[in-house]
């Protein structure tokens, strides 16, 4: 009985979890930053290239 009292208390699977979830969070915030980026980045060379020619 004891083993499981200490089970239900034992938190740190559940600070891993969290720490999984916030991890892939910025993961998805990095992509869709870089993404946003290169697309701007391509625009602006796209432009640049039809200026010098």
């Amino acid at each position: 009985m004891d083993l499981f009292r200490r089970f239900l208390k034992d938190e740190s699977g559940a600070t891993a979890i969290e720490y999984g979830l916030m991890a892939a969070l910025i993961g998805v915030a990095i992509i869709l930053v870089v993404k946003s980026l290169a697309t701007n980045l391509s625009g602006t060379f796209d432009k640049v290239a039809s200026n010098l020619s």
